[in-house]
C-alpha cells in the first residue's frame, strides 16, 4: 500500500458512501452500508498509524496535485504527529455513531446516513488538508451535514439549535477567510500551508490575523462568551449528531489554533498569550458553574466541555512543553469520554425518555452493565488517575504553574467544579434506591450497544495506564511546533 494515495482513499471511501447509499432500497441495507464503509475507513486509519513513523517531525503521506498552477492552489494532504491521532478518533466515531443511530433514526434513514459519510469525508479532510483553500472549504462545507443532523432529525426546537449552530459558526468562518486571504498576500501569493508557516510576517499584521482567526476558532471549541450555541445544539441533537459535536467538531478550533495561530503567527499568539489564557481559565470556572447549575443531564454534559476544552486552549498558549503535550492529549481524550458519555445518555433516553437528573436513582442496580460503564466513563471525565482524563489534566496544570501561578489555580478550581458535578450527576442517577421514569423499558446494554462502548473503555485505560504510545507519536510534532514559536523574531 506505501505507493497509493491513502489520505485520499480515507477522505474519498465515506464521500464515496454518501454517493452510493440514495442508490440503496431497503433501510437495514443503508445501514450496513454504512457501517462497512466506516468500518473499513477506520482500519484504514488504524493502518497509517501502525506504519507512521514517530520519529518524524515532517508531514507524512505527502501528496500535491496543482490545480490552479496561476494562484498556486492546489490539493495537498498530508499528516503529522498531531494529525493522525485526530483521523483516528474520527474514523473511530463515525462507525460508532452508526451503530448508535441503528434504531434510533427509523425516518429517512438514507439521507442520515448520507449526511454522516459526508461529514466524516470533511473532517478527516481537515485533519489531512495542507492547502488554505482546500481547508477552508471543507471547514466551511462539514456545516451543512451537521445543520440537517440537528434540523431534520433532532428534538422539539431542532430548527431554533440548527439555525444557531449555522449562524455562529458561519460568522466566525467569514473572519477566517479575511485572514487566510491577507496569509496568502502577505505569504509569497501561495496558499501552500507549510510555505506559509515558513514566512515571516509585519507584527502589525500578526495580530489582526490573529484576531480574526481566534473569533473563527473560538467560536468552535467553543470558548467563552462564544460558547452559547453549544448547549442548544447538543439538547436538540441526535445522539450521533452530539458523538459528532462532542468527540470531533469541538476539536477544529483548537486544532486551528495548532496548524494556524501558533506556527504562522508566533509573536502575535506570544503577545496575546495573556488574553488566551484569561479567556481559557474564564472558560474553565464558568463552565463548571454553568454544568453545576443544570438538572438536564444532556446540558451538564454539554456545559462540561466549555469547562475541558478550556484546558485545551490553556495548555497551548502557556508555551510549556507539557502543557502543550497535555493539551493535546486532552483534545482526543475529551472525543474519547465526552463522545462516550453522549452515547450513555442516548442510550438511556431510548430506554426511558426523560433527560432530567431528578427523575432517575439506582440506575446501577436495575441495568448493571449499563450502570457500571457509564460509572467509568464518568470518572474519566472526572479524570481520575488510572483514567485518560488524567494524563491530560495533569500535564496542563503541570506546565500551567510554572507560567501563571493564578491560572493554574483557576484550572485546580474548575478540575473541582468538575468532580462535584459529576459527582452530583454519579450519586443521583446511578446509586440510592431504583427510579425510573413512569413508562421506562429498563433493558440492559445489548450486543450492539456494547460493541459501540467497547472500543471507548478501551482507550479510556489504554491512555490512562500506558499513554506512552500517544506521546511517543506526538512529541516530534511538538517539538518542532515549539521551535516554530521560539524565534518569535517577525518585523515590528
Amino acid at each position: 500500500m506505501s505507493g497509493l494515495p491513502v489520505l485520499s482513499i480515507l477522505i474519498l471511501l465515506p464521500a464515496a458512501g454518501a454517493v452510493a447509499v440514495p442508490f440503496l432500497r431497503s433501510r437495514d441495507t443503508v445501514r450496513w452500508f454504512t457501517l462497512l464503509v466506516l468500518l473499513a475507513d477506520f482500519l484504514l486509519a488504524v493502518w497509517i498509524l501502525a506504519v507512521f513513523d514517530p520519529s518524524a517531525a515532517a508531514m507524512q503521506f505527502r501528496e500535491t496535485r496543482i490545480w490552479v498552477p496561476a494562484l498556486n492552489m492546489g490539493y495537498r494532504l498530508g499528516i503529522d504527529g498531531i494529525s493522525v491521532w485526530f483521523v483516528l478518533l474520527t474514523t473511530l466515531l463515525g462507525w460508532i455513531c452508526v451503530l448508535a443511530s441503528w434504531r434510533a433514526i427509523a425516518e429517512r434513514v438514507k439521507e442520515f446516513m448520507t449526511c454522516l459519510l459526508a461529514i466524516q469525508a470533511m473532517m478527516v479532510g481537515v485533519f489531512c488538508a495542507l492547502d488554505l483553500v482546500l481547508f477552508y472549504v471543507l471547514w466551511e462545507v462539514m456545516l451543512v451535514p451537521m445543520y440537517l443532523i440537528i434540523g431534520i432529525w433532532g428534538g422539539g426546537s431542532r430548527v431554533y439549535a440548527a439555525f444557531k449552530f449555522f449562524l455562529y459558526t458561519l460568522a466566525g468562518s467569514l473572519l477566517f477567510l479575511v485572514g487566510l486571504l491577507a496569509l496568502y498576500f502577505a505569504g509569497g501569493r501561495t496558499f501552500d500551508m507549510l510555505a506559509l508557516m515558513a514566512a515571516e510576517y509585519p507584527f502589525r499584521l500578526q495580530v489582526w490575523v490573529f484576531l480574526a482567526f481566534l473569533v473563527a476558532f473560538a467560536v468552535k471549541v467553543p470558548m467563552v462568551p462564544v460558547h452559547t450555541w453549544l448547549p442548544d445544539a447538543h439538547v436538540q441533537a441526535p445522539t450521533a449528531g452530539s458523538i459528532i459535536l462532542a468527540g470531533v467538531l469541538l476539536k477544529m478550533g483548537a486544532y486551528g489554533f495548532l496548524r494556524f495561530s501558533l506556527p504562522m503567527l508566533p509573536d502575535a499568539s506570544q503577545n496575546l498569550a495573556p488574553l488566551m489564557i484569561t479567556l481559557s481559565a474564564a472558560a474553565i470556572v464558568y463552565g463548571g458553574l454553568l454544568a453545576l447549575a443544570q438538572s438536564d443531564i444532556k446540558k451538564l454534559i454539554a456545559y462540561s466541555s466549555v469547562s475541558h476544552m478550556g484546558f485545551v486552549t490553556l495548555g497551548l498558549f502557556t508555551f510549556e512543553v507539557n502543557s502543550m503535550s497535555g493539551a493535546v492529549i486532552q483534545m482526543f481524550n475529551h472525543g474519547i469520554t465526552t463522545g462516550a458519555l453522549f452515547l450513555f445518555v442516548g442510550l438511556i433516553y431510548e430506554r426511558t425518555h426523560s433527560r432530567e437528573i431528578a427523575a432517575y436513582g439506582g440506575m446501577i442496580k436495575a441495568v448493571p452493565l449499563l450502570g457500571v460503564l457509564f460509572a467509568a466513563f464518568l470518572l474519566a471525565s472526572m479524570a481520575v488517575p488510572g483514567t485518560n482524563g488524567f494524563i491530560g489534566e495533569i500535564l496542563v496544570l503541570a506546565g500551567t504553574f510554572g507560567v501563571s501561578g493564578w491560572a493554574g489555580t483557576a484550572g485546580v478550581l474548575g478540575a473541582l467544579i468538575g468532580a462535584a458535578y459529576l459527582l452530583g450527576l454519579y450519586r443521583q442517577v446511578l446509586l440510592g434506591p431504583v427510579k425510573v421514569p413512569e413508562g421506562s423499558v429498563m433493558q440492559d446494554l445489548r450486543r450492539r450497544e456494547l460493541a459501540c462502548a467497547a472500543p471507548l473503555l478501551l482507550f479510556v485505560f489504554w491512555f490512562g495506564l500506558y499513554p506512552k504510545p500517544f506521546l511517543t507519536i506526538l512529541e516530534p510534532s511538538l517539538d518542532h511546533l515549539m521551535t516554530q514559536l521560539a524565534p518569535a523574531g517577525a518585523a515590528q
